[in-house]
Protein backbone atom coordinates (compact mmCIF):
# COMPACT_ATOMS: atom_id res chain seq x y z
CA UNK A 1 0.00 0.00 0.00
CA UNK A 2 2.66 2.63 0.87
CA UNK A 3 4.81 1.59 -2.26
CA UNK A 4 1.63 2.18 -4.52
CA UNK A 5 0.86 5.72 -2.42
CA UNK A 6 4.97 6.71 -2.96
CA UNK A 7 4.75 5.52 -6.86
CA UNK A 8 1.17 7.67 -7.59
CA UNK A 9 2.70 10.76 -5.90
CA UNK A 10 5.62 10.44 -7.67
CA UNK A 11 3.72 9.77 -10.80
CA UNK A 12 1.81 13.16 -9.73
CA UNK A 13 4.45 15.00 -9.01
CA UNK A 14 6.85 14.53 -11.67
CA UNK A 15 3.94 15.58 -14.28
CA UNK A 16 4.97 19.10 -12.80
CA UNK A 17 7.24 21.41 -14.62
CA UNK A 18 9.15 24.76 -13.49
CA UNK A 19 6.54 26.88 -14.98
CA UNK A 20 3.23 25.21 -13.14
CA UNK A 21 5.73 25.59 -9.90
CA UNK A 22 6.51 29.75 -11.14
CA UNK A 23 2.53 29.74 -11.96
CA UNK A 24 1.75 28.31 -8.29
CA UNK A 25 4.44 30.94 -6.38
CA UNK A 26 3.13 33.61 -8.47
CA UNK A 27 -0.79 33.01 -7.57
CA UNK A 28 0.07 32.48 -3.35
CA UNK A 29 1.90 35.79 -3.98
CA UNK A 30 -0.61 37.80 -5.50
CA UNK A 31 -3.26 36.08 -3.22
CA UNK A 32 -0.63 37.18 0.21
CA UNK A 33 -0.79 40.78 -1.56
CA UNK A 34 -4.57 40.92 -1.41
CA UNK A 35 -4.45 39.62 2.05
CA UNK A 36 -2.01 41.77 3.24
CA UNK A 37 -3.30 44.70 1.84
CA UNK A 38 -7.16 44.42 1.77
CA UNK A 39 -7.70 41.92 4.85
CA UNK A 40 -9.28 44.71 6.77
CA UNK A 41 -12.15 45.22 4.28
CA UNK A 42 -12.88 41.50 4.06
CA UNK A 43 -15.86 40.21 6.26
CA UNK A 44 -14.89 36.50 7.27
CA UNK A 45 -16.56 34.69 4.95
CA UNK A 46 -14.32 36.52 2.00
CA UNK A 47 -11.51 35.69 3.46
CA UNK A 48 -11.85 31.83 2.80
CA UNK A 49 -13.28 32.69 -0.38
CA UNK A 50 -10.02 34.34 -1.19
CA UNK A 51 -7.97 31.25 0.10
CA UNK A 52 -9.88 28.74 -1.56
CA UNK A 53 -9.78 31.28 -5.45
CA UNK A 54 -5.68 30.88 -4.68
CA UNK A 55 -5.93 26.44 -4.97
CA UNK A 56 -9.02 26.59 -7.47
CA UNK A 57 -6.82 28.85 -9.23
CA UNK A 58 -3.53 27.11 -9.43
CA UNK A 59 -5.22 23.62 -9.43
CA UNK A 60 -7.40 24.48 -12.58
CA UNK A 61 -4.42 25.82 -14.36
CA UNK A 62 -2.55 22.79 -13.09
CA UNK A 63 -5.23 20.57 -15.15
CA UNK A 64 -5.84 22.35 -18.14
CA UNK A 65 -2.13 24.07 -18.69
CA UNK A 66 -2.55 27.03 -21.50
CA UNK A 67 -4.73 28.85 -18.82
CA UNK A 68 -1.61 29.40 -16.56
CA UNK A 69 -0.77 31.80 -19.60
CA UNK A 70 -4.07 33.18 -19.95
CA UNK A 71 -3.84 33.97 -16.09
CA UNK A 72 -1.13 35.72 -16.44
CA UNK A 73 -1.51 37.82 -18.80
CA UNK A 74 -4.62 38.99 -17.72
CA UNK A 75 -3.01 39.68 -14.37
CA UNK A 76 -0.32 41.84 -15.88
CA UNK A 77 -2.77 43.90 -18.34
CA UNK A 78 -5.09 44.57 -15.62
CA UNK A 79 -2.62 45.95 -12.61
CA UNK A 80 -1.38 48.00 -15.90
CA UNK A 81 -4.60 49.59 -16.35
CA UNK A 82 -5.15 49.56 -12.62
CA UNK A 83 -1.71 51.07 -12.30
CA UNK A 84 -2.35 53.34 -15.09
CA UNK A 85 -5.29 54.84 -13.80
CA UNK A 86 -3.72 56.40 -10.45
CA UNK A 87 -7.39 56.64 -8.99
CA UNK A 88 -8.63 58.60 -11.33
CA UNK A 89 -11.33 57.31 -13.85
CA UNK A 90 -10.81 60.49 -16.02
CA UNK A 91 -7.30 58.93 -16.84
CA UNK A 92 -9.41 56.61 -19.47
CA UNK A 93 -9.70 59.57 -21.95
CA UNK A 94 -6.10 60.48 -21.74
CA UNK A 95 -3.91 57.48 -21.46
CA UNK A 96 -3.23 55.67 -24.71
CA UNK A 97 -3.36 52.26 -23.76
CA UNK A 98 -6.36 52.98 -21.27
CA UNK A 99 -8.23 54.90 -24.25
CA UNK A 100 -7.54 52.17 -26.92
CA UNK A 101 -6.55 48.57 -24.97
CA UNK A 102 -6.83 48.58 -21.55
CA UNK A 103 -10.23 50.90 -19.95
CA UNK A 104 -13.52 48.12 -19.67
CA UNK A 105 -15.11 49.15 -22.91
CA UNK A 106 -12.07 49.27 -24.59
CA UNK A 107 -11.03 46.03 -23.82
CA UNK A 108 -14.88 44.31 -24.15
CA UNK A 109 -14.76 45.97 -27.58
CA UNK A 110 -12.13 44.27 -28.58
CA UNK A 111 -13.70 41.23 -27.23
CA UNK A 112 -16.11 41.77 -29.67
CA UNK A 113 -14.22 42.71 -32.85
CA UNK A 114 -12.03 39.35 -31.80
CA UNK A 115 -14.52 36.99 -31.60
CA UNK A 116 -16.15 38.10 -34.61
CA UNK A 117 -12.85 37.80 -36.88
CA UNK A 118 -12.17 34.33 -35.40
CA UNK A 119 -15.96 33.13 -36.04
CA UNK A 120 -15.19 34.37 -39.48
CA UNK A 121 -11.88 32.29 -39.76
CA UNK A 122 -13.35 29.19 -38.23
CA UNK A 123 -15.91 29.07 -41.11
CA UNK A 124 -13.33 30.29 -43.54
CA UNK A 125 -11.63 26.79 -42.61
CA UNK A 126 -14.31 24.54 -44.44
CA UNK A 127 -13.94 26.63 -46.90
CA UNK A 128 -10.11 27.16 -47.55
CA UNK A 129 -8.62 24.26 -49.61
CA UNK A 130 -5.36 24.00 -48.61
CA UNK A 131 -5.45 26.52 -46.26
CA UNK A 132 -8.06 24.96 -44.22
CA UNK A 133 -5.76 24.45 -41.08
CA UNK A 134 -3.89 27.94 -40.91
CA UNK A 135 -7.24 29.57 -41.04
CA UNK A 136 -8.49 27.70 -38.23
CA UNK A 137 -5.93 28.03 -36.37
CA UNK A 138 -6.04 31.73 -36.90
CA UNK A 139 -9.78 31.37 -35.87
CA UNK A 140 -8.32 29.48 -32.09
CA UNK A 141 -6.20 32.20 -31.51
CA UNK A 142 -8.30 34.92 -32.09
CA UNK A 143 -10.55 33.37 -29.65
CA UNK A 144 -8.35 33.04 -27.27
CA UNK A 145 -7.02 36.82 -27.65
CA UNK A 146 -10.79 37.38 -27.18
CA UNK A 147 -11.43 35.40 -24.32
CA UNK A 148 -8.18 37.62 -22.87
CA UNK A 149 -9.35 40.69 -23.55
CA UNK A 150 -12.72 39.77 -22.19
CA UNK A 151 -11.23 38.47 -18.82
CA UNK A 152 -8.85 42.09 -18.49
CA UNK A 153 -12.23 44.24 -19.32
CA UNK A 154 -13.90 42.40 -16.64
CA UNK A 155 -11.02 42.89 -13.91
CA UNK A 156 -10.31 46.37 -14.91
CA UNK A 157 -14.41 47.17 -14.54
CA UNK A 158 -14.50 45.54 -11.64
CA UNK A 159 -11.73 48.08 -10.12
CA UNK A 160 -13.35 51.12 -12.28
CA UNK A 161 -16.70 50.57 -9.79
CA UNK A 162 -14.50 50.81 -7.25
CA UNK A 163 -13.58 54.18 -7.85
CA UNK A 164 -16.89 55.38 -8.79
CA UNK A 165 -17.64 55.07 -4.71
CA UNK A 166 -17.52 52.90 -1.69
CA UNK A 167 -21.18 51.27 -2.09
CA UNK A 168 -20.95 50.88 -6.06
CA UNK A 169 -18.30 48.69 -6.18
CA UNK A 170 -19.09 45.28 -6.92
CA UNK A 171 -18.23 41.93 -9.22
CA UNK A 172 -19.30 43.06 -12.31
CA UNK A 173 -22.16 40.03 -13.13
CA UNK A 174 -24.85 41.99 -11.55
CA UNK A 175 -27.13 42.84 -14.80
CA UNK A 176 -27.54 42.26 -18.50
CA UNK A 177 -24.44 43.96 -19.72
CA UNK A 178 -21.54 41.88 -17.57
CA UNK A 179 -23.20 38.57 -17.91
CA UNK A 180 -23.42 38.76 -21.39
CA UNK A 181 -19.47 39.37 -20.91
CA UNK A 182 -18.96 36.21 -18.88
CA UNK A 183 -21.32 34.13 -21.19
CA UNK A 184 -19.41 35.09 -24.13
CA UNK A 185 -15.73 34.30 -22.37
CA UNK A 186 -16.80 31.09 -20.62
CA UNK A 187 -18.54 29.62 -23.86
CA UNK A 188 -15.43 30.23 -25.72
CA UNK A 189 -13.16 29.08 -22.94
CA UNK A 190 -15.05 25.82 -22.56
CA UNK A 191 -14.79 25.48 -26.73
CA UNK A 192 -11.15 25.95 -26.31
CA UNK A 193 -10.59 23.40 -23.83
CA UNK A 194 -12.60 20.17 -25.71
CA UNK A 195 -10.73 21.88 -28.71
CA UNK A 196 -7.03 20.88 -27.54
CA UNK A 197 -8.82 17.65 -25.79
CA UNK A 198 -10.25 16.46 -28.94
CA UNK A 199 -7.66 17.55 -31.48
CA UNK A 200 -10.30 19.24 -33.59
CA UNK A 201 -11.09 22.87 -34.96
CA UNK A 202 -13.95 21.68 -37.07
CA UNK A 203 -16.37 22.63 -34.23
CA UNK A 204 -15.28 26.18 -33.64
CA UNK A 205 -17.52 27.58 -36.32
CA UNK A 206 -20.29 26.70 -35.05
CA UNK A 207 -19.49 26.94 -30.94
CA UNK A 208 -18.46 30.46 -32.42
CA UNK A 209 -22.12 31.66 -33.73
CA UNK A 210 -23.60 31.21 -30.86
CA UNK A 211 -20.99 33.79 -29.08
CA UNK A 212 -20.83 36.03 -31.99
CA UNK A 213 -24.52 36.31 -31.55
CA UNK A 214 -24.40 37.37 -27.59
CA UNK A 215 -21.88 39.46 -28.90
CA UNK A 216 -24.52 40.86 -31.61
CA UNK A 217 -26.98 41.61 -28.77
CA UNK A 218 -24.51 43.03 -26.60
CA UNK A 219 -23.59 45.68 -28.70
CA UNK A 220 -27.10 46.50 -29.83
CA UNK A 221 -27.80 46.32 -25.50
CA UNK A 222 -24.67 48.68 -25.03
CA UNK A 223 -25.68 51.36 -28.04
CA UNK A 224 -29.78 51.35 -26.54
CA UNK A 225 -29.57 51.13 -23.29
CA UNK A 226 -25.88 52.56 -22.55
CA UNK A 227 -25.59 49.56 -20.62
CA UNK A 228 -21.71 50.03 -20.24
CA UNK A 229 -22.47 52.47 -17.21
CA UNK A 230 -21.49 51.27 -14.33
CA UNK A 231 -24.47 51.63 -11.87
CA UNK A 232 -25.18 51.21 -8.50
CA UNK A 233 -26.48 47.42 -6.85
CA UNK A 234 -30.00 47.56 -6.20
CA UNK A 235 -30.35 46.28 -2.24
CA UNK A 236 -31.86 42.17 -3.11
CA UNK A 237 -28.58 41.89 -5.41
CA UNK A 238 -25.81 43.41 -2.32
CA UNK A 239 -24.59 39.95 -1.45
CA UNK A 240 -22.34 37.72 -1.24
CA UNK A 241 -24.44 35.07 -2.82
CA UNK A 242 -24.61 36.82 -6.21
CA UNK A 243 -20.58 36.44 -6.30
CA UNK A 244 -21.46 32.29 -6.36
CA UNK A 245 -24.51 32.09 -7.80
CA UNK A 246 -24.38 33.80 -11.19
CA UNK A 247 -20.65 32.56 -12.45
CA UNK A 248 -22.07 29.47 -11.72
CA UNK A 249 -25.36 29.88 -13.11
CA UNK A 250 -23.33 30.96 -16.59
CA UNK A 251 -21.26 28.73 -16.69
CA UNK A 252 -24.58 26.32 -17.16
CA UNK A 253 -25.75 28.75 -19.75
CA UNK A 254 -22.61 28.51 -21.50
CA UNK A 255 -21.90 25.04 -21.71
CA UNK A 256 -25.65 23.99 -22.49
CA UNK A 257 -25.24 26.75 -25.35
CA UNK A 258 -21.95 24.70 -26.64
CA UNK A 259 -23.94 21.36 -26.39
CA UNK A 260 -26.61 22.45 -28.73
CA UNK A 261 -24.49 24.04 -30.82
CA UNK A 262 -22.37 20.46 -31.22
CA UNK A 263 -25.58 18.97 -32.12
CA UNK A 264 -26.27 21.29 -34.47
CA UNK A 265 -23.03 20.52 -36.20
CA UNK A 266 -23.62 16.32 -35.43
CA UNK A 267 -27.75 17.00 -37.57
CA UNK A 268 -25.51 18.59 -40.60
CA UNK A 269 -23.53 15.77 -40.80
CA UNK A 270 -26.41 13.25 -40.56
CA UNK A 271 -28.07 14.85 -43.33
CA UNK A 272 -25.32 16.06 -45.79
CA UNK A 273 -26.27 14.20 -48.23
CA UNK A 274 -30.04 14.92 -47.72
CA UNK A 275 -31.25 16.22 -51.31
CA UNK A 276 -34.73 17.14 -50.61
CA UNK A 277 -34.28 20.97 -49.25
CA UNK A 278 -37.44 20.79 -47.37
CA UNK A 279 -35.83 18.10 -45.00
CA UNK A 280 -32.83 20.10 -44.24
CA UNK A 281 -34.83 20.65 -41.18
CA UNK A 282 -31.51 22.02 -38.66
CA UNK A 283 -30.96 24.43 -41.17
CA UNK A 284 -34.04 26.27 -41.86
CA UNK A 285 -34.51 26.11 -37.58
CA UNK A 286 -31.66 28.06 -37.79
CA UNK A 287 -32.06 30.46 -40.27
CA UNK A 288 -36.04 31.18 -38.51
CA UNK A 289 -33.99 31.41 -34.96
CA UNK A 290 -31.68 33.71 -35.90
CA UNK A 291 -34.44 35.80 -38.02
CA UNK A 292 -36.21 35.55 -35.47
CA UNK A 293 -34.40 37.98 -33.20
CA UNK A 294 -35.31 41.39 -35.07
CA UNK A 295 -38.86 40.08 -34.71
CA UNK A 296 -38.60 39.62 -31.02
CA UNK A 297 -37.12 43.13 -30.86
CA UNK A 298 -39.05 44.87 -33.39
CA UNK A 299 -40.83 47.66 -30.67
CA UNK A 300 -37.33 48.52 -30.78
CA UNK A 301 -35.69 48.76 -33.72
CA UNK A 302 -36.48 52.54 -33.78
CA UNK A 303 -34.24 53.00 -31.03
CA UNK A 304 -31.22 51.07 -32.48
CA UNK A 305 -31.69 53.59 -35.63
CA UNK A 306 -33.37 50.74 -37.32
CA UNK A 307 -30.47 49.36 -39.72
CA UNK A 308 -29.20 47.12 -36.69
CA UNK A 309 -31.17 44.85 -36.95
CA UNK A 310 -32.14 44.67 -40.48
CA UNK A 311 -28.18 43.95 -40.91
CA UNK A 312 -28.54 41.57 -38.47
CA UNK A 313 -31.45 39.45 -40.37
CA UNK A 314 -29.51 39.62 -43.55
CA UNK A 315 -26.57 38.03 -42.35
CA UNK A 316 -28.17 35.27 -40.57
CA UNK A 317 -29.50 34.74 -43.59
CA UNK A 318 -26.74 34.53 -45.72
CA UNK A 319 -25.21 32.30 -42.78
CA UNK A 320 -28.19 29.73 -42.94
CA UNK A 321 -27.36 29.75 -46.91
CA UNK A 322 -23.87 28.91 -46.48
CA UNK A 323 -24.37 25.71 -44.76
CA UNK A 324 -27.27 24.92 -46.63
CA UNK A 325 -24.94 25.26 -50.00
CA UNK A 326 -22.15 24.10 -48.29
CA UNK A 327 -23.14 21.29 -45.84
CA UNK A 328 -21.56 18.38 -47.72
CA UNK A 329 -17.78 20.21 -46.97
CA UNK A 330 -18.50 21.07 -43.92
CA UNK A 331 -19.91 17.73 -43.09
CA UNK A 332 -16.67 16.15 -44.47
CA UNK A 333 -14.30 18.00 -42.06
CA UNK A 334 -16.36 17.28 -38.97
CA UNK A 335 -15.44 14.91 -36.81
CA UNK A 336 -16.75 11.60 -36.36
CA UNK A 337 -20.24 11.25 -34.74
CA UNK A 338 -18.65 9.51 -31.64
CA UNK A 339 -16.74 12.79 -30.47
CA UNK A 340 -19.54 14.75 -31.32
CA UNK A 341 -21.63 12.97 -29.43
CA UNK A 342 -19.38 12.56 -26.33
CA UNK A 343 -18.67 16.53 -26.31
CA UNK A 344 -22.28 16.77 -26.31
CA UNK A 345 -22.23 14.69 -23.70
CA UNK A 346 -19.67 15.88 -21.33
CA UNK A 347 -20.79 20.00 -22.10
CA UNK A 348 -24.30 18.98 -20.39
CA UNK A 349 -22.36 17.16 -17.54
CA UNK A 350 -20.32 19.84 -16.42
CA UNK A 351 -23.24 22.30 -17.25
CA UNK A 352 -25.92 19.90 -15.47
CA UNK A 353 -23.64 20.25 -12.24
CA UNK A 354 -22.74 23.68 -12.37
CA UNK A 355 -26.67 24.89 -12.25
CA UNK A 356 -27.64 22.47 -10.02
CA UNK A 357 -24.79 24.44 -7.83
CA UNK A 358 -26.54 27.51 -9.02
CA UNK A 359 -29.98 26.52 -8.06
CA UNK A 360 -29.16 25.46 -5.07
CA UNK A 361 -27.33 29.06 -4.09
CA UNK A 362 -30.03 30.96 -5.70
CA UNK A 363 -32.33 29.58 -3.28
CA UNK A 364 -30.02 30.48 -0.27
CA UNK A 365 -29.82 33.63 -1.58
CA UNK A 366 -33.58 34.37 -2.13
CA UNK A 367 -34.51 33.04 1.75
CA UNK A 368 -31.70 35.58 2.64
CA UNK A 369 -33.17 38.36 0.71
CA UNK A 370 -36.57 37.42 0.73
CA UNK A 371 -37.14 35.57 3.65
CA UNK A 372 -38.21 32.26 1.38
CA UNK A 373 -36.67 29.91 -0.34
CA UNK A 374 -39.20 29.26 -3.64
CA UNK A 375 -42.12 31.47 -4.63
CA UNK A 376 -42.30 30.24 -8.32
CA UNK A 377 -40.87 33.13 -9.36
CA UNK A 378 -40.79 33.12 -13.69
CA UNK A 379 -37.07 33.42 -13.46
CA UNK A 380 -37.59 30.32 -10.91
CA UNK A 381 -39.60 28.60 -12.67
CA UNK A 382 -38.18 28.54 -16.10
CA UNK A 383 -34.69 27.55 -13.91
CA UNK A 384 -36.33 24.85 -12.79
CA UNK A 385 -37.49 24.04 -16.22
CA UNK A 386 -34.08 24.10 -17.61
CA UNK A 387 -32.84 21.69 -14.33
CA UNK A 388 -35.62 19.54 -15.59
CA UNK A 389 -35.04 19.22 -19.28
CA UNK A 390 -31.56 18.43 -18.70
CA UNK A 391 -31.99 16.02 -15.92
CA UNK A 392 -34.68 14.03 -18.07
CA UNK A 393 -32.03 14.28 -21.14
CA UNK A 394 -29.24 12.48 -18.47
CA UNK A 395 -31.47 10.32 -17.56
CA UNK A 396 -31.92 8.83 -20.73
CA UNK A 397 -28.49 8.99 -21.61
CA UNK A 398 -27.29 6.54 -18.66
CA UNK A 399 -29.65 4.63 -18.06
CA UNK A 400 -31.60 4.00 -21.63
CA UNK A 401 -28.02 4.68 -23.69
CA UNK A 402 -29.56 7.94 -25.72
CA UNK A 403 -27.27 8.57 -28.37
CA UNK A 404 -27.25 9.95 -32.06
CA UNK A 405 -29.80 12.01 -33.75
CA UNK A 406 -32.73 11.93 -31.11
CA UNK A 407 -30.09 12.95 -28.46
CA UNK A 408 -28.70 15.97 -30.58
CA UNK A 409 -32.08 17.02 -31.31
CA UNK A 410 -32.82 17.14 -27.72
CA UNK A 411 -29.56 18.93 -26.77
CA UNK A 412 -30.55 21.61 -29.68
CA UNK A 413 -34.16 22.16 -28.44
CA UNK A 414 -32.34 22.90 -24.77
CA UNK A 415 -30.84 25.49 -26.02
CA UNK A 416 -34.63 27.42 -27.18
CA UNK A 417 -35.70 26.46 -23.45
CA UNK A 418 -32.14 28.05 -22.20
CA UNK A 419 -32.27 31.25 -23.91
CA UNK A 420 -35.64 31.95 -23.06
CA UNK A 421 -34.71 31.59 -19.49
CA UNK A 422 -32.03 33.59 -20.01
CA UNK A 423 -33.40 35.84 -22.06
CA UNK A 424 -36.59 35.77 -22.41
CA UNK A 425 -37.94 36.42 -18.84
CA UNK A 426 -36.40 39.42 -19.06
CA UNK A 427 -38.02 40.42 -22.18
CA UNK A 428 -41.58 38.95 -21.70
CA UNK A 429 -42.16 38.27 -18.36
CA UNK A 430 -42.22 40.53 -14.77
CA UNK A 431 -40.87 39.69 -11.46
CA UNK A 432 -38.16 39.30 -8.46
CA UNK A 433 -35.76 39.02 -11.34
CA UNK A 434 -36.23 41.72 -13.68
CA UNK A 435 -32.60 43.32 -12.80
CA UNK A 436 -31.77 43.18 -16.45
CA UNK A 437 -34.77 44.97 -18.31
CA UNK A 438 -34.93 45.96 -22.37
Amino acid sequence: MNTTTLTLNESWLSRRNLFDWVFAALVVAGGLFAFARYAGSMDSYEKPILAAAVIATIAIGWFWRPLRVLAIVVAAASLLAIASYQGDLARADTVFWLKYFLSSQSAILWMSVLFFMSTLFYWLGFFGGRQSDTFDAIGSRLAWAAVTMALIGTMVRWYESHQLGPDIGHIPVSNLYEVFVLFCWLTAAFYLYFEERYGTRALGAFVMLVVSAAVGFLLWYTIVREAHEIQPLVPALQSWWMKLHVPANFIGYGTFALAAMVAFAYLIKEQANETRWYKLTPIWLLGVALCFVPVAFRQRVQEAGGSYWVIYAGISALIAAGILLGRKRIAARLPANEVLDDVMYKSITVGFAFFTIATVLGALWAADAWGGYWSWDPKETWALIVWLNYAAWLHMRLVKGLRGTVAAWWALGGLAVTTFAFLGVNMFLSGLHSYGTL
